[in-house]
This record gives structure tokens, sequence and C-alpha cells, in this order.
């Protein structure tokens, strides 16, 4: 198993193995998890070069922004890696154990986030270059399909972004739960006329609603809030709670790993925001999954999805006819893979195996269906959808993340039926 933690924000995998690697609570014992263990100069030699090779042909094609997007993703992968940054893991031991380090380290993520994209959103543009954000309707199918792509967490073993860090990473049941997670999306798109009909909300967004100050104040208070609450839930469990700026067993490498979960979470906030500046609109991931399924899809002369209403709405028209070198979701979620091979390769750990029990992989098999379909619905994933849109103050990231969590309780009470421990 090559990543640190199970269940990554993105999300990993569940084995015995991972679970020592993860920062333990506040009492855990002193060491240091990668003790004994030396970087893999031909893994990161591969995958660095890998990283220049396609940000010098990206900059000779479409353009130094994809070369700098395609670099971004490779820092992000890295960042994912080297902190074990997983949403999935980190909503099971809240509900479960009531350790809460993990959710107060995206509250920290968020509050550095919309920090930094009010300002940006509110001026609307920088140096010529138009910014938007993730503001979307909040209605019935934003809460279908992030409870469904909550189930698809706990039992596809991670989300959108995790899935290609520790695919990256070297995690075997992780390439099949992203393989589903492409089926899923595909399908969601092909059908997308049979299930778009669902009543919902305008788009509401704190900036253009309240204004800027009161927008952040108020949305930095509401984080603040989910901080202190969680917090006293840890404390009242365990008397104590477990630190993010630091590691309980006091190893902590910048260049090797592992990271405290806070230096993973100003990362992923930072580098969202230089996204934002680049493209003009923040970090997603699951977009590009469909895409490339639908590509396929025509590819093997399958169907024409070029017509599937799915990709005729204004923000999706066009994706189906331009080069996948020129999709921003493609660009950084390849950069994400590599950075995180990079990673694994720093860290030692870049180890893929395959031998995965078959619970398991059907566990992959039904999460990754659920993680694609459920994305699509809700118009995003905890990337696009959570992190992405609450940064951008809109109120569809509010709903998404309860229906998210519900969905992760559900799909708590379906992991003994795959023999998935933890």
């Amino acid at each position: 198993m090559s990543s640190y933690a199970n269940d990554t924000i993105a999300c990993s995998i569940d084995t015995p193995a991972a679970a020592a690697l993860r920062p333990g609570p506040a009492t855990a014992p002193s060491r240091n998890p990668a003790a004994g263990r030396r970087a893999q100069p031909a893994v990161v030699g591969t995958a660095g070069l890998l990283v220049v090779l396609g940000a010098a042909a990206l900059a000779a094609g479409p353009g130094w922004r994809q070369a700098a997007l395609w670099s971004v993703g490779a820092l992000l992968g890295i960042a994912l890696y080297h902190a074990a940054y997983g949403f999935t893991y980190g909503f099971r031991v809240l509900l479960r154990e009531r350790r809460s380090a993990h959710v107060r380290s995206q509250m920290l993520m968020l509050g550095a986030a919309v920090l930094m994209f009010y300002p940006l959103l509110a001026a609307g543009s920088i140096f010529g270059q138009p910014l938007r954000g993730f503001v979307l309707p909040a209605g019935f199918e934003v809460a279908i399909g992030a409870f469904l792509f909550g189930i698809g967490m706990q039992l596809g073993g991670g989300c959108a972004s995790g899935t290609l860090y520790t695919a990256g990473g070297g995690s075997t049941r992780m390439l099949i739960t992203l393989a589903f997670f492409i089926v899923g999306g595909t399908t969601a798109a092909a059908t997308y006329e049979l299930w778009h009909v669902l009543p919902a909300l305008p788009a509401i967004g704190a900036v253009q609603t309240l204004g800027l100050w009161p927008g952040l104040a108020a949305t930095l208070a509401v984080l603040g809030l989910i901080w202190v609450t969680v917090a006293r839930i840890e404390r009242a469990q365990h008397g104590r709670i477990e630190p993010i700026f630091r590691r309980a067993d006091g190893a902590a490498s910048l260049l090797h790993g592992p990271w405290p979960y806070a230096w993973g979470a100003l990362a992923l906030a930072g580098l969202n925001a230089v996204t934002l500046l680049l493209a003009g609109r923040p970090w997603g991931v699951t977009q590009a999954f469909t895409l490339w399924g639908s590509s396929l899809v025509e590819w093997l002369d399958l169907g024409n999805p070029a017509f599937w209403a799915f990709w005729e709405v204004p923000t999706r028209a066009g994706a189906m006819h331009r080069p996948l070198a020129a999709d921003v979701t493609t660009v950084m979620d390849i950069g994400i893979v590599l950075g995180a091979l990079m990673a694994a390769g720093l860290a030692g750990r870049f180890a893929p195996t395959a031998r995965v029990p078959l619970p398991h992989v059907a566990a992959a098999v039904l999460g990754g269906l659920l993680l694609g379909f459920g994305a699509m619905m809700a118009t995003g994933c905890n990337i696009g959808a959570y992190f992405s849109g609450i940064a951008s103050g809109s109120l569809h990231g509010w709903l998404w993340i309860v229906a998210a969590l519900t969905g992760n309780a559900a799909g708590l009470l379906l992991r003994p039926l795959f023999r998935l421990d933890g």
C-alpha cells in the first residue's frame, strides 16, 4: 500500500498498513512512519520527467496557461499525498469515533480559501482575466447526487481527487474505483434528460447576496462555529483534541512527507486560488472523468455524446469538440496523478500490488458507479461542489456537504457487507 492514510479528501484505501500511517490521536506514542524508508529515485525521476515533458508540450500547444495548470495539478497531487488528505476517512472517524482533526482542517482550508476567493470574485477580473466562482442552483439534484456520492465514498474508498492521487500513489483498488467512476459519470451524462427535472432554488452566492465584507464575515463565522462544535464533540469523547498543525507522532517532512493536516489544508486553499487566477474558475475534478468516458463512447462508435443534452449545457458546450489537452480539468487531473506518483517515490512508498480481495473489488465497482453518477447529479464532488462551491460562497456547496455526510453515514452501514474494516 502506497499512501499514508486510508480513504483520504479526496481519499485512499482500506488496509491495516495504511491505518498505521494516519496521523493518530493526540495520545499516540511517538513514532516516525517514514523511518527506515528511502526515496525511490527511479519513481521520482520518471514522474518528474513526465511533468516537465507534459508542461513543455502544453506550452508549445494549447499555451502557457495549460502548462501552468498542469504544474498546479502536480503540486496538488504532492500535497494530497503527503498530507493523506482525504474526506472519506475524515468523515468516517468523525461519525464513528468523534474525532475532528480532519474536519477542523477542512474548516481551515475553507476559511483560507474564502479569504482569497471573495475579494477576487467581487472584483470580477484580474489583469484582464475574467473570474467566476462555482455558484450554482441548490436543489433536489444536488441533495440526491451528494447523498449517492457519500455512499460511494465509503464503498469506493475515496472520492474524486483522492481517487486520482491514490491511484497515482500505486493503489490498485483505486484504479478500479476510478474506472467505474468514469462509467458512472458517463451513464449520468447519457441519462441526463431523465433526471435533470427536479426542483431547485436559483443560484445563491454570499458575495452577490450579502456583499463582499458581510458575506465574508458570515461565512467565516459559520466555519468557526463548525470548528468549535466538532472540537467540543472530540474533547467530550476523548478528553483532548488531536492537533492539526503538527503530527501527534512528531514526524513531518516537507519533501518526503508525511505532512500535518494543516499543511495540506493551506496548500490546497492556495493552489485552488492559483487555479482561479489561471483558469478563471476554481478547481474541479469530476467532469473530466465524464468527458473521458463520453469520448471513449464516441471513439468506439457506441453513440454520439456530442448531442447528449448533458453536453449541450452552455457551461459544457464545446467540450466534446476540443482536444483533451485543451480541457483544464483533464490537464489538472493527470497532473495530480503524476504529482502523487512523485510524492510516493519521495516517501519511498510506491509499491503497487494486484492483490485485492473480491469483496473489495465489488465495493470499488459499486462505489465508483455511485461516485460518478452522484457527482454529475450534484454538479460536482467534494472538490468542485463542496470545496470550490463554498469557497465561491455558493449555497449549493453547503447543501452538498449536509447531504454527503448523510450518505457517508449510510455508507458506513454498508461497509461490513463488503468486509471493509474500520
